[in-house]
């Protein structure tokens, strides 16, 4: 139990990026009803980007004053691949049957993926990203990294920001709209694509923040980090509710905290000794996925955002 607090912090650390990255998923889904399945290499490209700027940085620049820079690139070469995405690969294939689009995000995940493992010299290997040096912190008994402040504090200030920008704002209001009746939107004088643009863009740029975090955890980045955190991101939105933004958040704290419990302490139940530690984690993160389902097919929350308008 000494390890209790460490482990729930690291499943809410966790679990932060994974939100970050559901809400692309979320918000797409209840816009348009789109599964984006390419969301995790739009994620993985917002690394890379972040990445890019800092080398591009005079040497011996400062984390601390390049994390701006950073954050903003990654976020501008997310949004440019996301918008770019709903552009030219879904949007010709908005009225065709659910199958074609989808199809087109696995092949834009792979083009994407191959397309970053080309233009990087030895694009197979992990890239070397920045961290903090220094001591961590203790938590209410619990380690932090440096780095790890970084996703504690951005993961709410994009919530409340999200929150006040659907509720309050004009365009936000109009998402609403969007996301409950596109038609009747449409007659009402809501710009539907101007909308789905925005709901595209509002969800990579959240990707991007969480490629900054999940760089700044791990110290590399890769052109294939995308397909497991995409993949659990995705179980993020689902065990929230999916077209959920707030659900899409809380789910991927119950998954990260879920994932992080299981790996320390399954292995201490009788006869689960074999299905502890971090080999296992995955495994477990898709056990939580398939009870909610069984048990509460519509997510944690349940309802879409736009149910609420």
């Amino acid at each position: 139990m000494s390890e209790l607090p460490q482990q729930l912090a690291n499943g809410l650390i966790l679990g932060a990026m994974y939100g970050l990255i559901a809400i692309g998923y979320t918000m797409v889904y209840g816009i348009v009803q789109l599964i984006n399945f390419a969301h995790g290499e739009i994620f993985m490209v917002g690394g890379f980007g972040a990445l890019s700027v800092y080398l591009a940085l005079p040497s011996g620049t400062s984390l601390i004053l390049a994390l701006p820079a950073m954050l903003l690139g990654g976020i501008a070469v997310s949004v440019l691949v996301g918008i770019g995405a709903e552009r030219f690969a879904y949007r010709p294939l908005r009225g065709a049957p659910r199958l074609a689009p989808l199809i087109t995000a696995i092949g834009l995940s792979i083009a994407l993926q191959q397309a970053i493992w080309k233009w990087y010299p030895d694009g197979k290997q992990a890239r070397v990203f920045p961290q903090f040096k220094g001591h961590a912190f203790e938590i209410l008994g619990a380690t932090v990294q440096r780095g790890d402040l970084f996703v504690l504090v951005a993961a709410p200030a994009c919530m409340i920001a999200l929150g006040f920008f659907v509720a309050k704002t004009r365009s936000g209001r109009a998402m609403q709209a969007t996301a409950q009746d596109p038609d009747t939107a449409k007659l009402m004088g809501i710009n539907t694509d101007r909308i789905i643009v925005l709901a595209f863009a509002i969800g990579a740029a959240f990707a991007g923040v969480a490629a900054v975090a999940y760089g700044l955890r791990t110290g590399e980045v890769q052109f294939r980090m995308g397909f497991i955190m995409g993949l659990k991101a995705f179980t993020a939105a689902v065990l929230g509710g999916i077209g959920n933004i707030y659900g899409a958040m809380l789910g991927g704290v119950v998954l990260g905290v879920a994932e992080a419990l299981a790996t320390a302490y399954i292995e201490d139940i009788p006869g689960m000794e074999q299905f502890g530690g971090g080999a296992w984690k995955d495994v477990w993160a898709f056990v939580l996925l398939i009870l909610v389902l069984l048990l509460r097919p519509q997510g944690l929350l349940g309802e879409r955002v736009a149910d609420r308008a």
